[in-house]
């Protein structure tokens, strides 16, 4: 009997000391490199980069670094100098050439979207709005609309939320209305500041009042309230390029671009460590999700390592998905 439960032992040992050795390698980080992460000053870029240090630290074993970032600089930097090795929610449209001439020239690699839609941007209503009023469907609906979103200061007119001066948007909302001959129906608002806009909209779903604005995401106002987005006409980038010009002389009916919003590496991340490659490509979060991660994160005043470590708490049935099991067990004992 002792021979037998020596000789159980001793295979269960080695059956436990070859599933540790291959769980180890499994969860290997592949390189000696420290894994600079470009740390973006807006919200969803923070949690994110929070959340892929989180993970790659904790689950596979890597040195990794957060930096300090924002579009343009970081891509310069990681095509002249191959760091920040990692910039989880990168915005090419806002250096294409840049973008682009990396990508030719091996200097960076495209891992895939960050954001499963994209991001979004666009001239919104609350969906209870939409709902009481079924033929208000595109913005070319909204003069027949006009006395639904009566202007306090001029109930004539209906009032249109734009964005605070000197914001890109408002640029844009002001030849949208160009474009849609808006301007005999109703005036545009422009708030004196991002939380004055926010309050403005707070305060009309608040109340169930109707309001016409726009707004883009991932946001945390996106995930807060129930908005439906009006149609409006094809995109054409040569339409949207003046769209996007105070000095536009003519602006013509099209649509928002939808900017791409991805994660970007430098070219020597996936080459020396092709598991962290293989686990950033299956990374995709949809506005909805980041939106409600957001929200958490404003509710409890939290900073973006909180959001992130409540990410990874709370929505394991997501990103567990995305990495081998033993990396998932070991991210979790991390964080516990």
């Amino acid at each position: 009997m002792r021979l037998y439960l020596k000789f159980a032992t001793a295979i269960f040992a080695a059956v436990a000391g070859s599933a540790f050795v291959q769980a180890a390698e499994a969860a290997e980080c592949g390189t000696g490199r420290q894994i600079d992460i470009a740390e973006m000053s807006w919200p969803s870029a923070a949690a994110l980069a929070r959340i892929h240090a989180t993970i790659l630290e904790k689950g596979y074993g890597c040195a990794v670094e957060l930096v300090p970032g924002d579009t343009v600089p970081t891509l310069a930097a990681m095509v002249s100098k191959g760091e920040p090795a990692l910039a989880p929610e990168l915005w090419p449209n806002a250096s294409k050439e840049a973008w682009e001439k990396g990508l030719a020239d091996g200097a960076v690699v495209d891992l895939g979207p960050a954001i499963a839609e994209g991001l979004v941007q666009g001239w919104y209503i609350p969906t209870y709005v939409a709902e009481a009023n079924p033929d208000l469907r595109s913005v070319e609906d909204l003069p027949k609309f006009a006395s639904l979103f009566a202007d306090p200061d001029d109930p004539g007119k209906g009032r249109f939320v734009s964005c605070p001066p000197g914001w890109a948007c408002e640029i844009m909302d002001a030849n949208f209305f160009k474009a849609y001959g808006l301007g005999e129906t109703f005036n545009l608002f422009s708030p004196g500041s991002a939380g004055a806009l926010d309050a403005t909209i707070s305060q009309a779903f608040l109340r169930k009042e109707p309001i016409v604005f726009y707004y883009w995401g991932p946001t945390a106002m996106m995930g807060r309230f129930d908005m439906t987005r009006l149609e409006m006409a094809p995109f054409d980038e040569a339409k949207f390029a003046c769209i996007g010009d105070p000095a536009c002389p003519n602006p013509e009916k099209t649509d928002f671009i939808v900017p791409d919003a991805v994660k970007a590496a430098a070219s020597w991340l996936p080459q020396e460590a092709p598991a962290v490659a293989e686990y950033l490509g299956k990374v995709s979060l949809t506005n909805a999700e980041i939106g409600r991660m957001l929200v958490w994160g404003e509710e409890n005043k939290a900073d973006a390592q909180a959001v992130a470590d409540n990410f990874l708490k709370t929505e394991e049935a997501i990103w567990s998905k995305w990495v081998p099991a033993e990396v998932a067990e070991a991210v979790k004992a991390g964080l516990n």
